[in-house]
């Protein structure tokens, strides 16, 4: 039987937002209700929060959760995991982003099962579809183009696939003009959701490596493993995810709709 380990990474000097993980939303902090919606998945073993900060990680134990202490100078979450993953006993690691309160625990037992279906598979993810056209075209969203078996052939901020005959007569200038002349609901645009499982040995491999040429250029550390010939299996979800990036983002969050905190 596998050993999967979710691993939460949480650090408090976040630039846009010192504190985060410390924020309150709906009266908890905000790592609680990651931790707690996490806590729901089916096919996690055992489930921690990774972090730098003696004030996480004391928020952590006082509500009952399991959390490390890591290195400061960790340049990304993915190494904060491995360094936690390290000495751990266990087959699958899942990289559960701290600032998504909202995350699902299918969404979670997902990227479990397409580690568990496919051997080929050393990370997995998940995307869903997009028809808005803000988050077709904006820089903010990833987009990910994959293969017709699920494998992820690229990721990147701008719109792709680029569908010719649709943009040819509008070219991408701006939304209102996109949005005047395209018809988004029979493209298909896939967007990436932050969501990781890696095999343990993917997971050591991947933070060994050193930035590509193509990560550089997008901001995007997942090319860095497909830059290095690590196959990334995506499945489409129909869940969607509201990241905290800012104190605004904080104050939407308590509005948003249909979701249960």
């Amino acid at each position: 039987m596998h050993r999967v380990v979710a691993i939460i990474p949480a650090r408090y000097n976040a630039t846009r937002f010192p504190g985060k993980p410390l924020a309150l939303l709906k009266g908890k902090p905000l790592i609680q209700h990651v931790y707690e919606h996490a806590s729901r998945a089916n096919l996690v073993d055992s489930l921690l929060v990774a972090t730098d900060d003696q004030r996480i990680y004391d928020a952590v134990i006082h509500f009952g959760g399991r959390a490390v202490m890591t290195s400061g100078s960790h340049e990304s979450g993915t190494d904060r995991i491995a360094e936690a993953a390290a000495h751990l006993a266990c087959d699958y690691v899942i990289n559960v982003q701290g600032d998504e309160p909202f995350i699902e625990p299918e969404m979670i037992d997902d990227v479990v099962n397409l580690l568990y279906n496919d051997d080929s598979v050393s990370i997995s993810t998940l995307a869903k579809r997009v028809t808005d056209i803000h988050e077709i075209f904006s820089p903010h969203v990833v987009k990910v183009v994959m293969d017709d078996e699920g494998f992820a052939l690229y990721f990147s901020r701008a719109p792709i696939p680029y569908h010719r005959d649709e943009f040819v007569e509008v070219g991408v200038m701006s939304h209102e003009v996109q949005a005047a002349h395209i018809n988004t609901g029979n493209l298909e645009f896939y967007k990436h959701i932050g969501i990781y499982g890696y095999r343990k040995d993917a997971l050591m491999k991947f933070s060994s490596l050193k930035q590509c040429r193509l990560e550089k250029i997008e901001k995007l550390e997942q090319l860095r493993a497909l830059n290095a010939g690590m196959k990334i299996k995506v499945k489409e979800t129909q869940f969607d995810t509201f990241g905290i990036d800012t104190k605004e983002d904080l104050r939407k969050a308590e509005e948003w709709q249909n979701i249960s905190l």
